[in-house]
């Protein structure tokens, strides 16, 4: 029902687009030198504040604290979108409604950017056994040239071959995400290109040393595995070695089978598992079932997607938060 009613907005959307016409667009922002740019996860505005400095105005969709699996746009903000300069999202299916927004707004001027388009993704295997995962070393961060292929991944939500959308958790990966906005930017405002690529090596130097801390974490842990309450760790598993046993699947959304569950239990009661990890955003009631059968204490990450209303009172930034995750880590981690 909540898919027909978004589909419904978005026909109604798009006469009223039609009645606007270029006018909509004339006392906006992009006349005054701001570039307005929306996004649709909170990395991304991170990343666009830090590289676009003064001449950019950006505004994360996904309201603090919302599920950013399963949130909707409303019909005004995908008109405030079409008055924008830029829309940028993450891609890999994370976004369900990424696709509708743009073929309803191809024929506006807002340039639409899938930012983790040239992001090798990695595969998300539900499987809680004691198998080897992917290799793990100081040089796991050689990407192939060959982008993967991530058309339609959008319109089946997270049934979409399994790629891992959370690839803003793996510095390394971000660096991506940083330059596809740095492009766009770029291509917005050309006149502010050497302010946009200074900004940008700076970025990627800060989040170069994110990685090493990363690596320097984990190869002092000789057990790095962890309870978490869904899927969002893929990379990390990929990148430095960390195992995710995940409750739920990719999305909060997906629960596991009462097997399964049995399954998570028995493991973390063999590895003397102590904690169970949450994040900011979900608390699904399954996880704490697990949690207080195998009498574990609850720790918690931050998946970035997007902030609470504390985050923002704090002044957090997509840094501050992910050195507070190295500390719940080593805490965690054995």
């Amino acid at each position: 029902m909540k898919k027909i009613l978004f589909f419904v907005s978005l026909l109604s959307l798009i006469v009223m687009l039609g009645a606007c016409g270029s006018s909509a667009s004339s006392d906006h922002s992009k006349d005054e030198g701001t570039l307005s740019i929306y996004t649709s996860i909170y990395p991304l505005e991170d990343f666009a504040k830090k590289i676009g400095g003064e001449h950019v105005e950006v505004t994360t969709l996904i309201p603090p604290g919302t599920d950013s699996h399963t949130y909707e746009p409303t019909s005004k903000e995908i008109l405030d979108i079409a008055r924008a300069d830029a829309f940028i999202y993450n891609g890999l299916g994370m976004e369900t409604y990424a696709v509708k927004i743009h073929e309803t707004l191809e024929d506006e001027d807002v340039t639409i950017v899938e930012a983790a388009g040239g992001v090798e993704a990695v595969t998300h295997e539900h499987n809680h056994g004691d198998e080897e995962h992917h290799g793990h070393g100081e040089d796991d961060h050689e990407h192939s040239e060959e982008e993967h292929e991530h058309e339609g991944h959008e319109e089946d939500g997270h049934h979409h071959g399994d790629q891992d959308p959370h690839v803003w958790l793996d510095p390394h990966r971000a660096i991506t995400l940083a330059a596809s906005i740095k492009d766009t930017l770029i291509e917005l405002k050309p006149e502010a290109k050497e302010e946009f690529e200074k900004n940008y090596e700076e970025l990627v130097n800060n989040l170069q040393e994110l990685d090493n801390e990363f690596h320097q974490l984990v190869e002092a842990k000789s057990n790095p595995e962890m309870i978490v309450s869904h899927a969002a760790y893929g990379y990390w598993e990929e990148s430095y070695g960390i195992k995710q046993i995940a409750i739920a699947g990719l999305s909060s959304s997906q629960e596991p089978s009462q097997g399964e569950l049995t399954e998570i239990i028995q493991i973390a009661k063999e590895k003397d598992i102590k904690y169970v990890i949450f994040e900011q955003n979900v608390t699904p009631k399954v996880a704490d079932v697990i949690r207080e059968e195998i009498k574990a204490e609850p720790l918690y990450l931050h998946n970035l997607s997007t902030l609470t209303d504390e985050d923002i009172e704090n002044g957090e930034d997509y840094f501050s938060l992910m050195e507070r995750n190295l500390e719940t880590l080593d805490k965690a981690l054995k």
